[in-house]
């Protein structure tokens, strides 16, 4: 299994939007998380917006990703996210994580 931390930027006047979508993220999309092999996966927000998410899959991040491409709910739920981020440049959120380099695990 690999850790994989990410980060984005969510605008900081669309934070507390954002964090409400995200209190009821679609029962759909959940699956589709689950069956592209996502586990515990999670979300952290400063007070600035600044979102650091955490995953860990079998195969690495890319490989996640493209397995959640090949889910159509995602392309419906990346759409819906874009507005909410700074610095994406026009890119779908999940074409636009940041990916950080795991530099110490504690066992």
């Amino acid at each position: 299994m690999q850790r994989v931390g990410f980060i984005l930027k969510v605008k900081q006047d669309r934070i507390e939007e954002y964090k409400e979508h995200h209190r009821h993220v679609w029962q759909e999309m959940r699956e589709a998380l689950s069956r592209s092999g996502w586990h515990n996966y999670s979300l952290f927000m400063g007070e600035d917006g600044l979102l650091f998410g955490y995953v860990e899959t079998e195969e690495g991040l890319a490989a996640a990703l493209a397995k959640m491409d090949q889910e159509p709910i995602n392309a419906k739920w990346q759409e819906m996210m874009a507005p909410f981020f700074e610095g994406i440049a026009g890119l779908p959120p999940d074409k636009a994580m940041y990916e950080l380099e795991e530099v110490f695990h504690l066992d």
